[in-house]
């Protein structure tokens, strides 16, 4: 069953995630950047640069082994996802600012996910550099993160009425199926996944809630506005767990680089709902339109 999962089931798994994702996009969500500057620049700041160094100082004070150290780097490293797009629709952030910075981070990612899996690899694993991210593997990555994005945006634009049809039943796939993956990737690696849970349940939960709340404060401070802040925090602090256990698993070889992101896989769920209620000052929307 591992092996199937690794092998079959994660690739195909995340490509059907990427594809709703990209059944979402359109070129003017990338326009869209330049007319919110200050609330792009400050979530994408918050991503790229807070985060993982966020996280490379929780798993210093948590002392982690090295292999799942670069798991939760792994996982910081990750681009939100249909997940944040969807918390964000219920608590009433700003769907466009949510699909545009998923955009550019799905983009983004091609290059950060790799440089820091590379660096993580050698600062809390340097006898295992064969683990490393080189060229050919990089084009793994680019091929995993943007050709299934590249091919929902091409049918939204060659087929818009099917793309709309089909994005709230794909986007609730994919909320099934990113469950089955998390769930598939825990029950194979129980063992492994037991021994180390201790270590892992109280960081991913820590790391959860600082990055949503980073993401919701951040913003705040430098005022902008609460439907943004809202959009950003969940694109923040929910992760691409998904994609995190690809990468590991696939490209990487490593289950035990693939856990944190399972642990925190299940544990988001729960943690962004609190969140969203905490934050939203009132009740979500019931209906998830598209």
């Amino acid at each position: 069953m591992g092996s199937a999962l690794t092998t079959i089931g994660l690739p195909v798994a995340l490509g059907i995630i990427m594809f709703g994702l990209g059944l979402s996009l359109t070129l003017g969500d990338f326009k869209r950047i330049g007319t919110q500057p200050r609330a792009v620049v400050i979530a994408l700041a918050c991503q790229l640069l807070v985060l993982p160094a966020l996280c490379f100082g929780l798993v210093l004070l948590f002392r982690l082994p090295p292999l799942l150290a670069v798991g939760m780097m792994l996982l910081a490293a990750s681009p939100g996802g249909t997940t944040a797009n969807l918390y964000s629709h219920l608590f009433r952030g700003d769907i466009a600012l949510n699909i545009s910075l998923t955009a550019i981070n799905s983009v983004i990612a091609v290059f950060t996910l790799p440089l820091i899996a590379n660096l993580a690899i050698g600062y809390f694993a340097p006898e295992g550099g064969e683990l490393g991210i080189q060229f050919a593997k990089a084009l793994e990555v680019f091929a995993i993160v943007l050709l299934p994005v590249a091919a929902g945006m091409l049918v939204r634009w060659w087929r818009p009425r099917f793309a709309t049809a089909a994005d709230k039943p794909v986007r609730i796939a994919s909320v099934i199926i990113l469950a089955i993956v998390i769930v598939g990737s825990i029950v194979s690696n129980r063992g492994i996944l037991l021994a180390n849970l201790g270590s892992l349940a109280l960081i991913t939960v820590l790391f959860c809630v600082l990055s949503l709340t980073i993401g919701f404060v951040v913003p705040r401070l430098f005022r902008v506005a609460r439907p943004q802040a809202i959009a950003s925090s969940f694109e923040i602090g929910i992760h691409n767990a998904t994609l995190a256990i690809v990468i590991a698993q696939t490209v990487l070889q490593s289950m035990d680089m693939s856990l944190p992101a399972a642990v925190y896989g299940v544990l988001m769920f729960f943690i962004a709902a609190g969140f969203g209620f905490l934050i939203a000052g009132r009740t979500p929307k019931v209906a998830v339109t598209a």
